[in-house]
């Protein structure tokens, strides 16, 4: 590739990027125009092996991790399980942050709780041979423009089933990724929203596997219901218009999603 060649390629590139910052620097850098500060959410997935492995991370989970980090004043915290794969035995929990300072002060925070570390002393007593998780895979996410912080699903209020589906969007390029988050930022979650699709969270990955990609939840009283949200999503007027945009082809590479039921202590 000639030298000319390349410099005319880095040169549409760093333009594409530019016009993206620039549409995210009209609603405010950290918000949607309202003052609303972009939240950070963490997603952690913790991997078991079987059903009583299961139970007892679940159990550590509510009766120590979940009210630790309560006390902390963080709040909306989620935690689900997998509908559709009955050997899949991995908690997924979301934790939103309203800064990068409240995450790190997490683990600090932990060790000098005495409730916490009285909660969760069975959970740490499990031996080396025998531990009650494989791993916890953790993701780290900034939450979109378009919806800076957590929209709790209406069944919330009052108490209703729900169900909600993650979907994670893995992007070839950086350029891609952000054009795929100002899709979404201009129009595309209004669509959702107009659709009934109920949008939880966005998200953008900062750290975690597969990157570059982005995260985002939604949510429903039933799967017929979502999928009766995504026939009328797909049927929207504004929804062809924009998927039919030159500047938003092949912004995604690899979609993964799944379907999750909360947990009876989920706070969303």
């Amino acid at each position: 590739m000639s030298s000319s060649t390349s410099r005319r390629r880095f040169l549409k590139t760093s333009a594409a990027l530019a016009a993206v910052a620039g549409a995210k620097g009209a609603v405010g850098a950290e918000g949607d125009g309202s003052g609303t500060q972009q939240e950070y959410y963490e997603l952690r997935v913790y991997r078991t092996n079987d059903a009583d492995k299961k139970k007892r991370v679940d159990s550590y989970l509510d009766t120590a991790l979940v009210p630790a980090l309560g006390r902390m004043g963080l709040d909306r915290i989620g935690v689900f399980t997998n509908m559709d794969e009955p050997d899949d035995h991995s908690i997924y929990v979301l934790i939103p942050y309203s800064t990068l300072d409240r995450f790190s002060a997490v683990n600090p925070t932990l060790l000098a709780d005495d409730k916490y570390q009285a909660a969760a002393k069975e959970h740490f007593a499990v031996p080396q041979d025998d531990p009650v998780f494989t791993r916890i895979q953790s993701r780290f996410y900034k939450a979109f423009a378009g919806i800076p912080t957590i929209e709790m699903p209406e069944q919330m209020a009052q108490k209703l089933p729900r169900v909600f589906e993650l979907r994670i969007y893995e992007s070839h390029t950086e350029e891609k990724a952000a054009l795929k988050v100002d899709m979404f930022n201009s129009g595309e979650i209004q669509v959702m929203r107009d659709t009934q699709l109920g949008p939880v969270f966005f998200g953008e990955a900062l750290i975690g596997d597969d990157v570059p990609n982005l995260a985002y939840m939604l949510s429903a009283a039933d799967r017929d219901a979502h999928g009766a949200h995504w026939k009328a999503f797909g049927e929207h007027p504004e929804w062809n218009r924009m998927k039919a945009m030159p500047k938003y082809k092949d912004t995604v590479s690899e979609i993964t999603n799944i379907f999750l039921m909360p947990t009876g202590y989920s706070q969303v």
